[in-house]
Protein backbone atom coordinates (compact mmCIF):
# COMPACT_ATOMS: atom_id res chain seq x y z
CA UNK A 1 0.00 0.00 0.00
CA UNK A 2 1.30 3.60 -0.76
CA UNK A 3 0.61 6.98 1.16
CA UNK A 4 0.85 10.14 0.35
CA UNK A 5 2.34 12.72 3.08
CA UNK A 6 0.13 15.37 2.81
CA UNK A 7 3.20 17.66 4.78
CA UNK A 8 5.93 18.45 1.94
CA UNK A 9 8.83 19.35 4.60
CA UNK A 10 7.76 17.22 7.36
CA UNK A 11 9.99 16.12 10.67
CA UNK A 12 12.55 13.16 10.36
CA UNK A 13 10.73 11.44 12.93
CA UNK A 14 7.52 12.01 11.20
CA UNK A 15 8.93 10.57 8.35
CA UNK A 16 8.59 6.86 7.35
CA UNK A 17 10.12 5.66 4.44
CA UNK A 18 7.50 3.91 3.03
CA UNK A 19 5.73 6.98 2.89
CA UNK A 20 6.16 8.43 -0.48
CA UNK A 21 7.25 12.07 0.17
CA UNK A 22 6.82 14.20 -3.46
CA UNK A 23 10.31 16.29 -2.50
CA UNK A 24 12.16 14.01 0.10
CA UNK A 25 15.24 14.99 -1.35
CA UNK A 26 15.24 18.25 -0.40
CA UNK A 27 16.94 20.24 2.60
CA UNK A 28 15.33 23.46 2.46
CA UNK A 29 12.72 24.89 0.89
CA UNK A 30 13.36 25.73 -2.66
CA UNK A 31 14.32 29.76 -3.17
CA UNK A 32 11.93 32.07 -5.74
CA UNK A 33 14.77 31.91 -7.91
CA UNK A 34 14.93 27.86 -8.22
CA UNK A 35 11.08 27.80 -8.17
CA UNK A 36 10.89 30.26 -11.57
CA UNK A 37 14.06 27.62 -13.05
CA UNK A 38 11.82 24.60 -12.25
CA UNK A 39 8.89 26.02 -14.06
CA UNK A 40 10.98 26.87 -17.08
CA UNK A 41 12.05 23.15 -16.99
CA UNK A 42 8.75 21.48 -16.84
CA UNK A 43 7.54 24.24 -19.63
CA UNK A 44 10.63 23.05 -21.88
CA UNK A 45 9.62 19.34 -20.96
CA UNK A 46 5.80 19.95 -21.62
CA UNK A 47 6.70 21.15 -24.95
CA UNK A 48 8.19 17.91 -25.85
CA UNK A 49 11.86 19.12 -25.98
CA UNK A 50 13.80 16.29 -24.11
CA UNK A 51 17.58 16.47 -25.09
CA UNK A 52 20.13 18.86 -23.54
CA UNK A 53 20.67 21.07 -26.48
CA UNK A 54 17.31 22.15 -26.35
CA UNK A 55 16.73 22.50 -22.95
CA UNK A 56 19.50 24.93 -22.48
CA UNK A 57 18.16 26.69 -26.16
CA UNK A 58 14.63 26.89 -24.35
CA UNK A 59 15.98 28.20 -20.94
CA UNK A 60 17.76 31.09 -22.90
CA UNK A 61 14.91 31.27 -24.88
CA UNK A 62 12.87 32.02 -22.06
CA UNK A 63 14.97 34.41 -20.46
CA UNK A 64 16.33 32.23 -17.81
CA UNK A 65 20.18 32.06 -16.60
CA UNK A 66 22.48 31.01 -14.20
CA UNK A 67 22.90 31.64 -10.89
CA UNK A 68 25.42 33.96 -11.88
CA UNK A 69 23.16 35.46 -14.57
CA UNK A 70 24.83 33.59 -17.00
CA UNK A 71 23.24 32.22 -20.64
CA UNK A 72 22.69 28.48 -20.12
CA UNK A 73 25.30 26.31 -22.15
CA UNK A 74 25.39 22.17 -22.40
CA UNK A 75 28.71 22.68 -20.96
CA UNK A 76 27.34 24.13 -17.63
CA UNK A 77 24.10 22.99 -16.98
CA UNK A 78 25.17 20.08 -15.02
CA UNK A 79 27.69 21.52 -12.76
CA UNK A 80 25.37 24.15 -12.09
CA UNK A 81 22.65 22.11 -11.29
CA UNK A 82 24.68 19.98 -9.35
CA UNK A 83 25.93 22.90 -7.45
CA UNK A 84 22.60 23.74 -7.03
CA UNK A 85 21.60 20.57 -5.42
CA UNK A 86 23.98 21.05 -2.51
Amino acid sequence: MLQIVEDLHPEPSQAHDRYLQPKQAQRRRPTLYEDLLGDAIERTFAAGVHDLAGLVESLNRQGTTTPSGEPWTEANYGPVMAEMSR
